[in-house]
């Protein structure tokens, strides 16, 4: 008598790949929008890490970690952040912060050629998760107002805050709508 084995024919094993592989064209786009909204709350979480340190600076020191009048913007869209987050971070040749109290502590980023989340060590600005600084407002006349850096073509629209960050987002760009509102994937600190 014969013995019969059992095997997959080869139109099986073609199927069952086809299916893994609709399976996983599936899941792609859902980890890739995990994988955003992972990088949003971490650049949030950095935006109210600043804003808290420069708030504390201004509350232990009665003033904002910038020698001069000039608001900025800082990081993103201007002059460097490097003076200010060197403040808050209480380095060895800060000016303002004569106690070197550190008020904050971002890590370094883990690929300094590629700065993707933390202090690149060449420029010393605080990266957001998608390569670009972040960009910092302060009221450095103060007068408790800071210029909302998204209305810029649609009239000068102040806030009421001492400082305000933001994130350019997954685009690196400022806002939507030629900067008259912020774009879906910028994240900012004051709202």
């Amino acid at each position: 008598m014969p013995s019969s084995t059992r095997a997959f024919t080869l139109i099986e094993l073609l199927v069952v790949i086809s299916i893994i592989a609709v399976l996983m064209g599936l899941a792609f786009p859902v980890f890739q929008g995990v994988q955003n909204t992972a990088k949003k709350t971490q650049a949030k979480n950095d935006l109210v890490q600043i804003v808290t340190a420069v708030n504390a600076f201004y509350t232990e020191y009665g003033r904002y970690p910038v020698g001069t009048t000039n608001e900025g913007p800082y990081g993103g869209l201007g002059a460097s952040s490097k003076p200010i987050l060197d403040e808050l971070r209480g380095l060895a040749a800060v000016t303002l912060n004569t106690r070197a109290i550190v008020f904050i502590s971002p890590p370094d980023a883990k690929d300094q050629t590629n700065s993707r989340g933390g202090i690149k060590t060449s420029d010393g600005q605080w990266y957001d998760p998608w390569g670009t600084p972040y960009a910092i407002i302060l009221d450095a006349n103060y007068d408790n107002e800071v210029l909302n850096p998204f209305t810029a073509n649609a009239g000068s629209v102040a806030l009421r805050a001492g400082v305000i960050t933001w994130s350019f987002g997954k685009d690196q760009r400022t806002g939507a709508d030629k900067n008259v509102s912020p774009g879906k994937d910028d994240v900012i600190s004051w709202q």
